[in-house]
């Protein structure tokens, strides 16, 4: 990405995604506009932009005003213990509506690409006993922000047919790297304290994509012209069993992961008398994605290998 690239315009800046993102955009030498939600100082070097609530309603037409590229990451997010009344309802309002907003708002202001982070949710949540997740599986999401997801990747395609707008897609796994959040903050927290982890068992094989890699893909969809119309399953590349994943993680941040084994079938009852299934499910299950397509069309390849990633991830200045 260069200057001739012209003005980027991120959602979801203030993210852990979009932060690394747009410094990326700006050390390679392209201009960057980020659109908050609610004012940020941390953004003031920025051209930026307040929109407030994303969703049908949202004006942009003033922050698209000289854009080329809009990377999309802003969303509402899967969250475990959802205590909204209609979560399908409250999804759809940003993810799918607000989406479909931008990108038909995008469209009449000339914007020439829209790239959207979707997520793997939409082709469902395990691989276990089935091959690896494609861009070619029939979508099978699984809870309200996978079917958002999927149902906003459909009206981005319609929009497209309709005003010619370059759309990408990316579904990414989870993503990792310095200053994550949610359940991999939580298993850096588990292993500084030194706690016993009942895992050693345990023998999936999970995809994992490091921020760095997954920056460097969405650059290159955002400028790549084989990109257009395209969905692209994105990952490093190295699949990885959760015992494994501990123990790098464990040696890099100098507390080794004690890991204890124990049969699986009572780890998933304890998931299930806790209330916490899904999150044990995670550790236990397999998810894995083919990002061959990617690669071949694109001549993509990850900047960082697994360990490289797991490595800065573990090494941040702080589990959090």
């Amino acid at each position: 990405m260069s200057k001739r690239s012209g003005l980027v315009l991120v959602t979801g800046a203030n993210g852990f995604v979009g932060s690394y993102l747009c410094s990326e955009i700006i050390n390679r030498g392209a201009r960057v506009r980020v659109a908050l939600r609610t004012p940020n100082l941390k953004q003031k070097a920025f051209d930026f932009s307040v929109v407030g609530q994303i969703d049908e309603q949202t004006n942009w037409i003033e922050v698209l005003c000289g854009v080329d590229v809009v990377i999309h990451l802003a969303a509402r997010v899967h969250v475990m213990e959802d205590d909204a009344r209609d979560p399908l309802a409250e999804f759809r309002r940003t993810n799918v509506a607000g989406t479909e907003n931008l990108a038909r708002q995008a469209a009449r202001a000339g914007v020439r690409r829209f790239v959207y982070v979707s997520s793997i949710k939409v082709n469902g949540e395990t691989t276990d006993g089935v091959s690896k997740f494609s861009e070619t599986d029939i979508p099978n999401p699984q809870d309200p922000y996978g079917v958002s997801k999927w149902e906003a990747e459909q009206a981005l395609h319609r929009v497209a047919a309709e005003t010619g707008l370059e759309v990408v897609i990316i579904r990414p796994p989870l993503v990792y790297g310095a200053g994550v959040k949610g359940n991999f903050a939580q298993m850096l927290k588990v292993l500084a304290r030194g706690i016993p982890l009942p895992l050693a068992s345990v023998n999936n094989r999970r995809s994992l994509v490091y921020v760095g890699n997954l920056v460097d893909a969405l650059i290159m969809c955002a400028t790549h012209p084989a990109a257009v119309g395209q969905t692209y399953l994105v990952s490093d590349g190295e699949d990885i069993a959760t015992p494994d994943l501990l123990r790098q993680l464990g040696n890099a941040m100098g507390h080794p992961a004690r890991l204890l084994s124990c049969p699986q079938s009572l780890l998933k009852l304890a998931g299930r008398m806790t209330g916490k299934a899904d999150q044990v499910e995670r550790l236990l299950g397999s998810l894995q994605v083919d990002s061959s397509k990617i690669r071949r069309e694109l001549g993509w390849m990850p900047p960082f290998a697994l360990q490289e990633g797991l490595g800065q991830t573990a090494r941040s200045p702080e589990p959090r």
